[in-house]
C-alpha cells in the first residue's frame, strides 16, 4: 500500500497538475490541513531536480498565504472556525499556553515551528488569537518557511539520485519515521508552555 501511494505521488509529481497540487497542499497545511507539503515537494524535486528553486518558491509563497488564513481564523473566527479546527487536533486548551509562550518567546517560538515539522497551522491560528504583531508574524513566516522548504529542495537537488535510491529502498521505514515525526509534533504541542 505504501509503495502504491509513493508511486502515485511520484506520478502526480511528474504531471502537469503538480504545481497546482503543491500550491494547495502548502496553503492548506498552514491553516487547517494535517499533511505537510513535503509529501509532494520531495517527489516533485526528485522527478524534476532542475525545478527545485521553483518548487521551493511555490511551497514558501503558498505556505505564507495559508499562514495569513490561519492568523485570520484565530483573530476573526476563533469561535466558529478556529476552535473546531483545534478541537479536531485535540488542542482546545492551547491558547492560554500559547499566549504565555508568545509573551515569553515572541517570534522565536513561531520561527521554530516554521522551520520544523511542528504543526504550523496550530501556531498560525494561535498567533491570530493571541494578537501576535502581524509584521513580526509575516517576517518570521517568510524566514522560517523559506528556510524549511529551500533547505529540503536544495538538498534534494544536490543529492537527488542517492536520496531517491535511499527513499525507495527504505520506503516503509521512512513512512514510519515520518508518521512518528508528524504525530510527535502534535504530541509536543501538549507540552508547549
Amino acid at each position: 500500500m505504501i509503495r502504491k501511494l509513493y508511486n502515485w505521488m511520484f506520478e502526480l509529481a511528474k504531471s502537469r497538475h503538480a504545481s497546482k497540487a503543491l500550491s494547495v497542499f502548502s496553503f492548506t497545511e498552514s491553516s487547517f490541513f494535517p499533511i505537510p507539503p513535503d509529501v509532494l515537494l520531495i517527489p516533485m524535486v526528485l522527478a524534476k531536480r532542475h525545478k527545485w528553486f521553483f518548487y521551493a518558491s511555490i511551497c514558501t509563497i503558498y505556505s505564507i498565504l495559508g499562514a495569513f488564513l490561519g492568523y485570520a481564523i484565530g483573530a476573526l473566527g476563533y469561535e466558529y472556525i478556529g476552535k473546531p479546527i483545534l478541537a479536531f487536533y485535540g488542542k482546545e486548551d492551547l491558547f492560554v499556553r500559547m499566549q504565555q509562550w508568545f509573551d515569553t518567546w515572541g517570534g522565536w517560538g513561531l520561527l521554530f515551528a516554521a522551520i520544523t515539522p511542528f504543526p504550523y497551522k496550530v501556531l498560525t491560528i494561535s498567533s491570530g488569537f493571541a494578537g501576535l504583531n502581524i509584521v513580526l508574524f509575516t517576517l518570521v513566516s517568510i524566514v522560517g518557511r523559506g528556510m524549511r522548504f529551500f533547505l529540503v529542495a536544495g538538498l534534494l537537488y544536490k543529492f537527488g539520485e542517492p536520496i531517491q535510491e535511499f527513499i525507495e529502498k527504505r520506503l516503509n521505514l521512512l513512512f514510519v519515521v515520518g508518521m512518528v515525526l508528524l504525530i510527535g509534533g502534535f504530541v509536543a504541542l501538549k507540552y508547549v508552555g
